[in-house]
């Protein structure tokens, strides 16, 4: 009957151990998936000290956000930072206190002298290319502030299209007529996830002024910063105060914090109804593919719990066996311990006694030596019964 018990008792524990050994695992895949969209982790990049934080507001078509809009929005975020006593500290004169980027979706035509093909555009401003480094292939990225807005990246199928290769950076297109050089040409994501999200074809990157003016704009739909976060929330609140209105045409989501396992567990408590926005939000590419990677760590974060809970539970029930067969009490246990502290103090406190016994004998045996030196002759010596053997010291001499 024992060995039956035994044997339950074994089975139990390793299916406990290998339900625990699994939820490591998924703890472990859960925070590489969190890290893997570059595009949601600026803020790490930005400070390592974990003091910024990244915001995302999203513009439904209606909304009327426009790069005027934008520009004005920027006038008040230094003032905001001053008003909070919020500085620059470092040493570097380029330093920047914060970043930010904007975009719009469209399409454009290109062409060299041979060739023209349709593509997909989208029109950037700021600093885009620092919030999402896109893996190039060749070149270089260019910025949305440059005073020359004739620059343009295109992925790897345009460039074979137009050129016959990759390695064209440098080299010029037409765009609406206008010539702009190639700075880069960058490998497009490809996957399930990826071509879910809207990477089904050729993708260009162009100025938002070039896609306003010489192609097909669909209006500025997104924008994103990264900025001091001195208190919780504080970047987030000047964001939704100065771009986000009432809400109703507009959605911000705090970019640091989406992965974490509270807002997963949020998201959990969420799910079925995310899935319906009101709001007329066409979501970029990335985005779409942090939600995607959002949907996944749900069920990756309830297995974790599923998994700990089995393995917590079977540890309390092979606890509870345990104690019940244990053969001993707590009083037994706790006689043993009292008696072992006992004898610990004894010994210390019989320890303290043979040093201060010896601490008094040195001094004394100190002095008696001193003062034979100094006379010449041998100290005093008294024996078992307090007799003075100095005369006896006398006469050996």
């Amino acid at each position: 009957m024992r060995g039956k018990i035994s044997k339950k008792k074994c089975i139990l524990g390793l299916t406990g151990a290998v339900s625990f050994l699994l939820f490591l695992i998924l703890a472990f895949l859960a925070h590489g998936l969190a890290g893997r969209e570059l595009s949601q982790t600026m803020a790490g990049r930005w400070s390592r000290e974990g003091d910024a934080s990244q915001i995302s507001v999203f513009f439904s078509v209606n909304s009327g956000m426009t790069e005027d809009g934008i520009l004005e929005f920027e006038h008040t975020i230094d003032n905001s930072l001053k008003d909070a006593s919020v500085q620059q500290e470092s040493e570097n004169p380029g330093a920047r206190l914060w970043a930010d980027a904007y975009s719009a979706p469209g399409a454009v035509t290109i062409s060299t002298g041979k060739t023209s093909i349709q593509a997909t555009a989208l029109g950037v401003g700021g600093d885009f290319f620092l919030f999402h480094p896109l893996p190039l292939v060749s070149g270089s990225y260019f910025s949305g502030s440059d005073l020359m807005q004739d620059h343009c990246i295109i992925d790897r199928d345009a460039a074979w299209q137009l050129f016959g290769s990759s390695d064209v950076a440098g080299m010029y297109v037409n765009i609406g007529g206008v010539p702009h050089m190639v700075t880069g040409v960058t490998e497009r994501p490809k996957g399930r996830l990826e071509e879910g999200a809207g990477l089904t074809s050729t993708l260009v990157y162009v100025s938002y002024q070039t896609l306003e003016e010489l192609g097909q704009s669909n209006g500025l739909n997104h924008y994103e910063i990264v900025m001091p976060n001195p208190v919780t929330g504080f970047a987030e609140k000047i964001v939704r105060e100065g771009l986000a209105g009432d809400g109703k045409e507009t959605e911000v989501i705090e970019n640091t914090t989406r992965f974490d396992l509270i807002h997963r567990l949020k998201r959990l408590g969420q799910f079925g109804l995310r899935s319906m926005n009101g709001k007329a939000i066409l979501y970029p590419y990335w985005e779409n593919l942090a939600r995607g990677y959002e949907d996944i760590l749900s069920v990756v974060t309830l297995s974790e719990l599923l998994f700990l809970a089995y393995a917590l539970i079977l540890a309390l029930v092979l606890f509870v066996l345990w104690w019940r067969h244990k053969g001993w009490t707590l009083r037994e246990k706790w006689r043993l311990v009292r008696d072992k502290l006992e004898r610990l103090k004894e010994r210390h406190w019989e320890r303290q006694r043979q040093r201060k016994e010896k601490r008094r004998e040195q001094p004394r045996q100190g002095f008696l030596a001193g003062r034979e030196k100094r006379s010449g002759k041998p100290r005093a010596e008294k024996g078992l019964f307090g007799k003075d053997r100095q005369e006896t010291a006398l006469k050996a001499r």
